[in-house]
């Protein structure tokens, strides 16, 4: 069975319904737990993809230039990697910044304020053409939780969805990774332990109760779109998903 490198950053964002989107669509997923110890491979060799999960942390140095966390330059390495040798990856919220500052993009505090509770996010022209969003609605929607934003792209990323407030919220590097600042993989008692005691809503004067209410009513909506969307980046990762018709027309990063 093919197997996905799955890196969890914060233990409060696991894998939760993406993980089992996969599984059902029959990848094996291998799960590296940095924040507990574990110790990331200095490789992707013997997995068919990469899946890298949100977190608290931020993507970009801390004022004393030291990264968001100590394993940080060990991720961004091995998303280098997987863009340079076409690995399928998905990137979810940190983890699409971090896929970001790998390639140079720009990830910063965002000056909109943070974006947190049900939403929507509109699909790009360039999306037409990608294997995975192709089959995604105009308007989707998503699950947001987050304060900083990627304000530039990498050069060479492909934006494949939008919104007015935050422009950057899915981009695909090469051909085979992908980067999206939503989450796809929350359930409803995720969201719930984000909201407990959570300063952001603090901030932004949102009753906990109300955002955890609200984000659990889009939940099936989430499911019925990103549950295929999540198969379909299985189906690449095990080779049965034919993306060579769209790779002819792409600049490959690392080549």
């Amino acid at each position: 069975m093919a197997t996905a490198l799955v890196i969890e950053n914060d233990p409060t964002d696991d894998a939760r319904r993406l993980g089992e989107w996969l599984t059902e669509a029959g990848l094996e997923l291998w799960v590296v737990r940095p924040h507990a110890g574990d110790e990331l491979p200095a490789d992707l060799e013997g997995y068919a993809a990469l899946v890298v999960l949100g977190g608290d942390q931020q993507a970009y140095p801390l004022p004393d230039g030291s990264p968001g966390a100590q394993w940080f330059p060990a991720v961004e390495g091995l998303l280098r990697k997987a863009v340079r040798y076409r690995v399928p990856t998905l990137a979810v919220c940190l983890g699409a910044q971090l896929l970001a500052t790998a390639h140079a993009g720009l990830v910063e505090r965002s000056p909109s304020g943070p974006e947190i509770g049900p939403g929507v996010v509109g699909r790009r022209d360039a999306a037409e053409g990608d294997p995975l969003f192709r089959y995604v609605p105009l308007i989707p929607d998503v699950l947001q939780w987050h304060a900083d934003e990627i304000t530039e792209l990498p050069r060479g990323a492909t934006l494949l969805a939008a919104s007015t407030r935050y422009p950057h919220q899915a981009f695909r590097l090469g051909d085979r990774a992908w980067g999206l600042q939503f989450h796809i993989e929350c359930d409803a008692a995720m969201i719930a332990d984000w909201a407990t005691d959570s300063a952001q809503l603090a901030e932004l004067g949102y009753d906990p109760e109300l955002v955890v209410a609200a984000c659990a009513s889009v939940l099936p909506d989430i499911e019925e779109v990103w549950q295929p969307f999540a198969a379909r980046f299985a189906a690449l990762a095990l080779g049965e998903l034919d993306d060579s018709t769209m790779r002819r027309g792409l600049p490959l990063l690392g080549h």
